[in-house]
């Protein structure tokens, strides 16, 4: 029962709609099956599969507001759930910035189910963690990794008339290859929605190669160079980023979108003329849910435009107070690249640093988006082409918008899991990268 029918879904929401006596009432229901194995020293450590439906009912008196959870689905119990929700209602304090929930709206279908991601069984689990860590143990590499396959769909309703229902997949593959001495790291990761197109024994061997390369690391004097940084070192300083394309934020002057005086940055030059980001919930690699959380409907909509910024997040409260039409939140970051993978980009260097990837990010500085991190698992000094030798690994202070007005090259985009919606983005050759420290840590 973890993955309901639309109709199966429909019938549950139509009873608590029914069920409510507020003004107004939004029911959601959330089903998922996830599957997992996790693998360390070599061996498979853990595995399962976690089946749950969650139902969350949100009420309103006026603008006071009152929500309730529950995943068990008797009439007594959606009952208890609605009258959970009109109680906290009541006593809660009026909410300034209510919206009413959005009236019938017309959703244009997204192809975010995949079948082979869905069939995902326990053995093919177990294949993958053996495929990878079977060829680490054979060269004396140790692999430590994380699959989780997921299934689910989720269904809304609202008393003002509106629905939506859809099923969606994912799989994240994520392994971290290491030397026996540990001085070596290699890793790699897969984001998909469609796992018939993953290939496991590609994927390792990419972790392998890192690890055995990144064996005694030279220092190099911290300073500014030209990187390339892999589209998992992009997307984790780009994801930070799109936190601030938010048009309230930037009104009010908290944003690097800001414009001095008053006002926010839309159609200002802030990028170099070769960043082209946009959202689309019907991009076939990365399709999303075609409503946002408000219920309004996602279409494609330009971020940025050859290095203006076109389009900022209103929320629905401050769009209605700045007197600008809603849009629905981006599901997905597309940035456009070239047609270059990262092995072009560095056959195409004199000389440079190519990083695999970042991690531990911290704000600095949110007015500028200066961040901070570390490199990891792979990182190399670039000669005349090649890679030459494995660099110590550093920290950098970078802000993305300086970052992207310093492109040298873009190449092909890949998908990329983040903790926000999916992301494409291309490998990308930067001037003046600006690492400040080494780190010992590999």
């Amino acid at each position: 029962m973890s993955i309901m029918t639309e109709a199966e879904a429909k019938t549950i929401l139509d009873k608590v709609i029914a069920l409510s006596t507020a003004d107004e009432c939004t029911a959601q229901l959330d089903g998922t099956i996830d599957g997992n194995i996790r693998f360390a020293l070599n061996n498979v450590s853990t595995s399962g599969v976690i089946s749950n439906i969650d139902l969350g009912v949100q009420v309103a008196f006026g603008k006071r507001v009152g929500t309730a959870t529950i995943n068990e689905f008797s009439d007594a119990a959606l009952e208890r759930v609605v009258r959970r929700a009109e109680d906290l209602a009541k006593l809660a304090p009026e909410n300034p910035e209510f919206m009413p929930a959005v009236g019938p709206q017309t959703y244009r279908a997204t192809d975010t189910f995949s079948a082979a991601t869905a069939a995902i069984t326990p053995e093919n689990r177990a294949e993958i963690a053996r495929a990878s860590i079977e060829p680490c143990k054979s060269q004396n590499l140790i692999a430590a990794g994380f699959l989780n396959d997921n299934q689910s769909f989720t269904a809304f309703a609202n008393s003002n008339g509106a629905f939506g229902y859809q099923r969606s997949t994912e799989m994240d593959y994520t392994c971290t290859v290491r030397t026996e001495d540990g001085t070596g790291s290699g890793w790699v990761a897969r984001n998909l929605q469609d796992a018939s197109t993953f290939n496991v024994d590609t994927d390792i061997q990419i972790a392998m190669r890192k690890a055995s390369a990144s064996r005694d690391a030279q220092a190099l004097e911290p300073g500014k160079y030209t990187v390339i940084l892999e589209p998992a070192a992009a997307a984790g300083l780009i994801s930070f980023m799109f936190n601030f394309f938010d048009a309230r934020s930037a009104d009010e002057g908290r944003s690097f979108l800001s414009k001095p005086g008053g006002g926010n940055k839309i159609g200002e030059q802030v990028f170099d003329p070769r960043v082209n980001i946009y959202s689309d919930p019907g991009h076939r690699e990365t399709p999303a849910l075609p409503w946002d959380g408000d219920g309004l409907p996602r279409s494609r909509v330009n971020v940025i435009e050859n290095g203006i910024v076109r389009n900022l997040g209103y929320s629905r409260f401050w769009a209605d107070k700045q007197g600008k039409p809603p849009q629905a939140q981006p599901g997905n970051i597309i940035m456009e690249g070239g047609t270059k993978s990262t092995s072009d980009l560095v056959r195409e260097t004199e000389r440079g640093i190519l990083v695999t990837r970042t991690w531990y990010i911290r704000m600095v500085d949110p007015q500028t988006v200066l961040l901070t991190g570390l490199t990891r698992d792979g990182t190399f000094y670039i000669e005349n082409g090649e890679l030459k030798y494995p660099l110590k690994n550093f920290r950098f202070n970078e802000s993305p918008v300086i970052m992207l007005n310093n492109i040298d090259e873009l190449g092909r985009p890949v998908r990329v899991g983040d903790d926000g919606p999916t992301m494409m983005i291309p490998p990308m050759r930067l001037r003046d990268f600006t690492f400040t420290s080494l780190s010992d840590a590999v």
